[in-house]
């Protein structure tokens, strides 16, 4: 992508930059010249790196709106202003509904849900008076866009955070633009824990029309486009990153028994 793709002198911010998903968008922008800060609440045991370039890391909880305010005021001093935000940070853990009680479903809706609300406004305070705008990106998920069973809260705010991106596209136009990257399945150090071993893993893979799952410089990729000036004229879009999607598994049932 960086031989296709130059975002010297671009500044990005990405929240849970440090690993996972967020590691390889942070490489994927680093790659492409960009900038970039990446925040989570603890500092990482060793930074990222791509290209040998290094990526900056600030501490802040995202969940502490005065906090977030006071990174962004840091980010503009010492890098002079934000062209890009992708909101990565977020996650949960497997509970069904009935377990729990409603205060633990409701923190997972406030950090992948409330936390990106807040850190776009920040951003925007900085974008909005910069000439050439911003470009801020919502990490979804499938999950949104079809039950959860297991990850219902996450679900319900990956569908909200859609729904949120394509309001801030039409009020925060033209200046800034705001787009979703839908995920699908991605393999991290964490895919074991969900998937099994490299056999259970490969096995989950093969669910996936493009046969295995996503890497993570691969959803960088994508945003390394939606940071660009190649992408000038989208906003509000959301941009699917599944392989295909997932197999219906009626066509499954239909086949059992042939």
């Amino acid at each position: 992508m960086a031989t296709i793709i130059d975002l010297t002198g671009r500044v990005a911010v990405v929240t849970g930059g440090t690993r996972g998903v967020g590691a390889g968008i942070t490489r994927a922008l680093l790659g492409a010249g960009a900038e970039v800060v990446t925040c989570a609440r603890r500092p990482p045991e060793k930074p990222v790196e791509a290209g040998g370039r290094t990526a900056g890391f600030l501490p802040v909880d995202l969940r502490d709106a005065e906090a977030v305010t006071a990174f962004f005021s840091q980010v503009r001093a010492e890098y002079g202003g934000v062209d890009a935000l992708i909101n990565n940070a977020g996650g949960t853990p497997y509970r069904m509904l009935e377990e729990g009680g409603a205060e633990r479903h409701a923190r997972v809706i406030e950090l992948n849900l409330l936390a990106p609300l807040a850190v776009s406004l920040a951003a925007y305070e900085v974008m909005s008076s910069q000439s050439d705008g911003g470009s801020i990106m919502m990490i979804g998920s499938v999950s949104g866009e079809r039950p959860s069973p297991g990850t219902a809260a996450y679900g319900a705010a990956k569908a909200g955070l859609e729904q949120l991106a394509r309001s801030m596209a039409v009020e925060w136009a033209p200046r800034v633009r705001v787009n979703t990257l839908v995920l699908g399945m991605v393999r991290t150090e964490l895919s074991q824990l969900h998937y099994g071993d490299e056999e259970g893993i490969a096995a989950v893979g093969r669910t996936v029309p493009l046969g295995r799952l996503a890497d993570p410089d691969e959803v960088g990729d994508a945003c390394v486009f939606l940071a660009s000036d190649r992408a000038s004229y989208i906003s509000g879009a959301s941009l699917l990153v599944h392989g295909g999607g997932e197999r219906p598994a009626f066509l499954d049932a239909a086949t059992a028994n042939k």
